[in-house]
This record gives structure tokens, sequence and C-alpha cells, in this order.
């Protein structure tokens, strides 16, 4: 048992030790900055976004059925994650800036958000240039909602997003619920259904501006019913 005594023998062992800590927290970092164990999402359905309930934000406010939104000439919706967030106020920004491509196409622009929180809604339209629904039910960000929680600071795609939002100028708080992931529906008139959904994978997760113009251009014009003007 005289090797107990040599300094040696537990200076390895602790070193061992730190050594097999590090790779551990090595291979979590790997694992985490993968898609491995992320929540697929699940493909809405037509039929399933029409019937969800929606409600206006006034003061006495509306509710009404989402295909209102697109039965008529398509829409452009974007499912808000958390109206404070700095990096949702972003990609509002870049879907905003498509707004007078879409008035050129007669493609309305809209959101929706899951909660209505102190004047956070109103302090995110400067960055949205849509009209803005209530989605109390968060319909919009099933049908299986997936939710990103701590594991999101340790993606590099997080930090990156975060840096590009940063150095865009843009800020935030951390006002509301902000786990649940959101996306961004292009929506055909009537039952031409979904034309894109992009499903927020990751904290900044933005969709494409030219992936939203490319759907929106395969809108086809609703024509009138026989004998209606």
């Amino acid at each position: 048992m005289s090797f107990l005594q040599d300094p040696s023998f537990f200076t390895m062992g602790m070193w061992s030790i730190g050594a097999g800590a590090l790779g551990a927290a090595v291979l979590s970092l790997l694992l985490a900055n993968t898609d491995v164990f992320l929540s697929k999402p699940r493909k809405a359905e037509l039929e399933y976004l029409e019937d969800i309930d929606l409600k206006t934000l006034e003061k006495e406010p509306r509710t009404f059925k989402a295909k209102e939104l697109w039965e008529r000439n398509g829409a452009v919706i974007m499912a808000v994650r958390r109206p404070g967030c700095f990096l949702c106020r972003a990609e509002a920004a870049d879907l905003s800036s498509l707004k007078p491509k879409l008035d050129e196409l007669g493609v309305p622009l809209y959101a929706v958000v899951k909660e209505q929180v102190g004047s956070e809604v109103k302090d995110f339209q400067p960055y949205f240039k849509g009209e803005i629904f209530l989605d109390e039910k968060k319909k919009f960000y099933g049908p299986e909602r997936r939710k990103m929680m701590f594991m999101g600071l340790i993606r590099l795609g997080v930090w990156y997003n975060s840096f590009r939002a940063w150095n865009g100028g843009f800020s935030g708080n951390l006002e509301g619920e902000g786990f649940i992931l959101g996306g961004v529906f292009v929506m055909g008139p009537g039952k031409q259904g979904i034309l894109l959904e992009h499903r927020e994978k990751e904290f900044g997760d933005k969709v494409n501006p030219l992936s939203v113009l490319e759907a929106v251009k395969k809108i086809k014009p609703q024509t009138p019913a026989a004998g209606k003007s």
C-alpha cells in the first residue's frame, strides 16, 4: 500500500478527474451544438391553422378565426416568440423590409403574439410594419409546442444570432414568456394552403426573406365565384 503514500499517485488521480470533467464538458458542448437533442417540429395542416381563434388588440377586442387573415389574398404571418426580445425585433424588421414588395403583390403582413404584457406589443410595433393579433391558446406555436430552455445559452448559433442583432443596433428586455419557439408562415388564399412554414429551431433562427418572397410569388389570385362580381 506504499503507493498511497506517493504524492504523484494523488496528482495523477486529480489530473485524471480533471481531464474527465473537461472531456465531459467538451462533449456536452459539442452535443448541444448539434441538432440531435432539438425537438423536431410537427408540420401544421391548413385545417389546424384555419380554426385558430385570434383576438384583435383593441380596447374592445374582436375574436375571429385565423383563416380570415389569408382567405382572400394570402398572407405572411410571424408567430412572435417574445415581442421584447431583440432577436425577434431583428426578424420583425427583416420581414418589414419586404412590406413595399408585399403591398405591390397585394399580400398583407401580420404577426401573432402569445401574450400581452405591459407595453411589450406597443413597443414591438416600430419594428413590425403589419397588424398584430393575440393568440391566447398559443396554437400558432403548435401543433406541438417546442421549447428551448437554457441549452440556448451554449449554442454557437444563438451567440452568432445575438451578435448579428446587437451589431444591427437592436436591443430588448426580458419581459414575458420566451422559451416557446415561434416561426413564420406564408399562406395562400382559400385552400391553396401553406406555401412556407419556417419553424425557429433556436433563439434568433430567422427565416430567409428571399424564401418568403419566393413563396409569396406562388400565391394564386382567388377567382370570384360564379354569379359574384
